[in-house]
């Protein structure tokens, strides 16, 4: 039995188990779950219930790692760019995802737990791509990932990337206002469109250096879709360099024969309040070495 605290108020019980029980497979969990093995003050509930400080929570037993048993997440620490009590924003790297699932066996999120086990909590509080690199904001306290939660939804604050776009952008800067909408592919991979009757987006972009047939460009994020950048840009005639889902595919591999064979998208600069004192926090990543060598190789061409 576990009495739930005010750092765990307000948590899906789904989440709360996946923590609490580390090591045993989320099928397992849900099957408990659903087989009514797991109780909240006595009674079943469902995977989506929200924990109110003071439930009691039954969790049946479950198959767990054996002590001797090698950790299966790595532990890592990222670049830490802010930390206090209750926010960590890290600058995390290309190529490695920010939570398990979809075919990844862990993520920052997971391995950040495994390196900080003393940590009573780490939520993230949004998202980047798998290949975009730069800031991620982990909250260390519930009523901060709410706080975090609230501002994004509201829009406030304001996150901007440096992307490298196939073409000559030719405006100084440019609002993109296209309705977005999520899609399935036949293989079941997820996909984003531009479509009427999808949701609002808006980002603003901002020339910042020209490369013959490339430019540097700064993406502004006024709302915040999925891969709402990438296909924006795209749907404009721009894609982005290395893009496998939206961009070319020969300049994608021209860049790999180059050595560069990631995405070129990276979140550089967040300006929010703090979650918890509202003081303003402006935050900086600067370019990864790779964007910065393949942007000199540019300038040489």
């Amino acid at each position: 039995m576990i009495e739930i605290g005010d750092e765990h108020s307000g948590q899906r019980l789904d989440n709360f188990l996946f923590r609490v029980c580390k090591g045993v497979p989320k099928s397992h969990i849900y099957k408990a779950i659903r087989d009514g093995q797991v109780r909240v003050n006595k009674g079943r509930i469902a995977v989506d219930h929200r924990l109110e400080a003071g439930d009691l929570v039954r969790v049946p037993p479950l198959r767990l790692p054996r002590p001797d048993e090698a950790r299966a997440v790595p532990p890592s620490e990222f670049p830490v760019v802010f930390e206090d009590d209750a926010l960590l924003v890290v600058d995390k790297p290309a190529g490695i995802a920010v939570h398990g699932g979809s075919g990844v066996a862990f993520g920052v999120i997971e391995r950040l737990r495994a390196a900080r086990p003393q940590a009573p909590m780490l939520e993230l509080a949004h998202r980047l791509d798998r290949e975009t690199s730069g800031l991620l904001m982990v909250a260390k306290k519930r009523n901060a990932l709410l706080s975090l939660h609230r501002m994004l939804r509201e829009g406030q604050g304001g996150k901007r990337y440096y992307a490298l776009v196939y073409g000559d952008w030719v405006n100084d800067r440019q609002h993109i206002k296209l309705p977005l909408t999520k899609w399935t592919t036949a293989s079941g991979e997820r996909r984003v469109r531009v479509d009427r009757d999808g949701q609002a987006a808006h980002t603003i972009v901002t020339l910042k250096q020209r490369y013959g047939k490339f430019s540097l460009v700064e993406a502004e994020l006024r709302t915040g879709r999925t891969h709402q950048i990438r296909v924006h840009l795209a749907s404009v005639g721009f894609p982005i360099v290395g893009d496998d889902k939206y961009g070319d595919d020969a300049i994608r591999l021209s860049f790999a024969r180059k050595g560069f064979a990631r995405m070129f998208l990276h979140a550089h600069h967040l300006d929010i309040p703090h979650p918890l004192t509202g003081e303003p926090l402006s935050l900086e990543a600067p370019l990864p070495p790779a964007c910065l060598d393949i942007l000199k190789s540019l300038e040489s061409d």
